[in-house]
């Protein structure tokens, strides 16, 4: 993995998983490489055809277009389904002067009000645009949100025979069977970042779960960091590449492998064009305890976290980086 400059840029080179490659050994070498290195890989050849991922794009686009009284009227709940506005989310708020110059619209597994899986933290209802409004809208991203949990889940087998666990491991109910899996459409209105002024698309930050699936509309603006102890930090672009999910581990399973997966540090920065991205969280069931793996731990390298619930863990994250309801409520 070999990182290269264009025009003064520094790019950072991932390892490319090919999901239709039947040399599994292959595959896992690669991604056991890339979780140990950086956190960060490509998934090609996931099954998810170009075609509809154009559309989810074209889908997203329109419902960002809306005058924004529209938007607010779907402004986010407590569950963290529907729309976010512009600097809602504050990733890194010792570097950041605002929030994230970004916004977004959050979307969950469904569950309807009377149903017991509704009283659940992130699950219930879904938020959606009038379908006189965006028809076909809610279709489009049901549809998304089923097939990245499979390419998600296929992915994650990979990362269990990396781990030396049983391929299946994440596929327990408790697991990916009843998953908390939330996709996030996601707008950066054409800020230019500022790092030196604080200023940033989305501020650097780790994700909280078990992997990202990031899909992108080919606008440079990821930057991951691999040592985030550097002194100074050394920041690297990730390239879109066509066609492919930038797949990326998140705190979840950095703690269940005890630190031998890396969740890496990463940002956006803006560079005057608009971008659009998808994000697709993936993170195990409400009452998934997450502890140190069988095979990440020894009695020279005993675990480095106590168990937690995954709701536990979840709630506590969202909490520390999203704006307080109660501030639109005032306005």
């Amino acid at each position: 993995m070999e990182n290269r400059m264009i025009d003064g840029t520094q790019l950072s080179a991932l390892n490319c998983i090919d999901l239709s490659n039947p040399d599994i050994d292959h595959s896992v070498a690669l991604l056991k490489q890339a979780c140990m290195d950086c956190g960060f890989f490509y998934v090609v050849n996931h099954g998810i055809s170009q075609e509809f991922m154009d559309e989810v794009f074209e889908q997203s686009k329109r419902f960002f277009t809306l005058p924004l009284d529209e938007k607010m009227k779907l402004l986010r709940n407590e569950k963290h389904r529907g729309y976010t506005p512009v600097l809602d989310e504050h990733l890194d708020p010792e570097n950041q002067v605002h929030g994230d110059y970004k916004e977004g619209y959050y979307i969950g597994v469904e569950a309807l009000e009377d149903e017991p899986e509704a009283e659940k933290p992130f699950y219930g209802p879904n938020v959606w645009p009038a379908p006189d409004t965006m028809p076909g809208w809610r279709e489009t991203m049901e549809k998304y949100h089923q097939e990245a949990l499979e390419v998600a889940r296929e992915v994650a087998k990979i990362i269990a025979l990396a781990l030396d666990l049983d391929i299946n491991f994440f596929d327990k109910s408790e697991m990916l069977g009843e998953p908390i899996a939330i996709l996030r459409l996601l707008h950066y209105d054409g800020q230019t970042s500022e790092p030196s002024k604080g200023i940033f698309g989305a501020g650097a930050h780790s994700d909280y779960g078990l992997i990202t699936l990031l899909a992108t509309d080919g606008i440079l603006g990821l930057q991951i960091c691999k040592d985030k102890n550097a002194k100074p930090q050394i920041w690297e672009f990730v390239p879109p590449l066509k066609g492919a999910f930038i797949v990326n581990l998140g705190d979840m399973l950095e703690r269940w492998s005890n630190c031998i997966f890396k969740s890496t540090l990463h940002r956006v920065l803006g560079n005057g064009q608009e971008r659009y991205s998808i994000a697709y969280f993936v993170e195990p069931s409400h009452d998934c305890l997450i502890e140190c793996l069988p095979t990440c731990k020894s009695e020279k390298d005993p675990p480095k976290f106590p168990s937690i619930l995954c709701r536990t863990y979840l709630s506590q994250r969202y909490k520390d980086t999203h704006a307080d309801l109660n501030t639109y409520n005032k306005h």
